[in-house]
């Protein structure tokens, strides 16, 4: 199986990365950009008997700091 894990700051948290990405973008002439949120994806591979809730166990752990995080878990077979 293939645990997949979208990490994003929450809402009201400063994302200066964030902001780098979209002046950039503006200076690279893309003008309709809005606000730009910066995040990262974490993939796993794990077996077959892992549950959702081990990987949301390793993502309040470890993996992201719910603090300022928020984290989305998929889990799929691999072919």
């Amino acid at each position: 199986m293939k645990a997949t894990v979208h990490i994003m700051l929450k809402k009201g948290v400063l994302d200066p990365q964030g902001k780098a990405i979209g002046h950039a973008l503006e200076n690279l002439g893309f003008e309709d950009v809005g606000d730009v949120r910066q995040g990262k994806v974490i993939e796993i591979e794990v077996g077959a008997s892992t549950t959702k809730a081990q990987i949301e166990d390793m993502c309040d752990k470890l993996l992201a700091n719910p603090v300022i995080e928020d984290y989305r878990v998929t889990l799929e077979e691999i072919a």
